[in-house]
């Protein structure tokens, strides 16, 4: 469910007041992560790697109580769920996108993952929510990248992580990810213990 609260009522009153009416509120950080035992359940268990750092990420996420207020048009909002929001390479050759529900069971996130991005790369149709507050994600495969930097457009301020090709060691595979968030939704530190928090879940999937 999505409620309007009042800023002044919550923890990110003082930054409300700073960041909302910021011409660029959005901030990006950049982590290297090791994701060697994430390459190693995807092998093992024929799963993709990018479903399972989609779940890692929805969990992650889904224990910071700053994910769940959204700064939008000058207002706050509060949600109870959480989606992940994946991009999809489509059939006609554009884009399309859908939001895969964070839950605590993986095998129920697989499913439910492969059911969307499927969907909408067949029927080039969107499967968006409103009642969840989503976490956009997105791909870039083809090669490897250091950071992604992602575009401010004033209309969409949700949390948003990029990757590109990870890459394989000697002793491990890495993968830098890069996370944009609004300013006036949290702070460094949050953002720190959100990335402290994915590296922890990658390291015990």
């Amino acid at each position: 469910m999505k409620q309007e609260i009042n800023p002044k009522e919550t923890n990110r009153a003082i930054a409300f007041e700073l960041w909302m009416k910021s011409p660029m509120p959005m901030v990006t950080v950049t982590k290297t992560f090791d994701v060697t035992r994430l390459c190693k359940v995807s092998r093992r268990r024929g799963l993709k790697f990018n479903m399972l750092l989609c779940w890692c990420i929805g969990k992650a996420a889904s224990g910071i109580e700053e994910f769940y207020m959204l700064p939008q048009y000058g207002k706050v909002y509060k949600y109870d769920c959480m989606a992940i929001n994946v991009i999809v390479d489509n059939i006609k050759g554009g884009l399309s996108f859908c939001d895969v529900a964070v839950c605590a069971d993986l095998e129920a996130f697989n499913a439910n993952y492969l059911h969307l991005t499927e969907t909408v790369r067949q029927t080039c149709q969107d499967i968006l929510g409103d009642e969840a507050v989503s976490v956009g994600t997105s791909a870039v495969i083809v090669t490897e990248l250091d950071s992604i930097v992602n575009q401010y457009s004033g209309i969409y301020t949700n949390p948003f992580l990029a990757w590109g090709r990870y890459h394989r060691g000697w002793l491990k595979t890495t993968l830098p990810i890069s996370f944009q968030f609004h300013h006036a939704q949290m702070d460094g530190s949050h953002a720190a213990r959100f990335l402290e928090e994915l590296q922890k879940t990658i390291n015990l999937i």
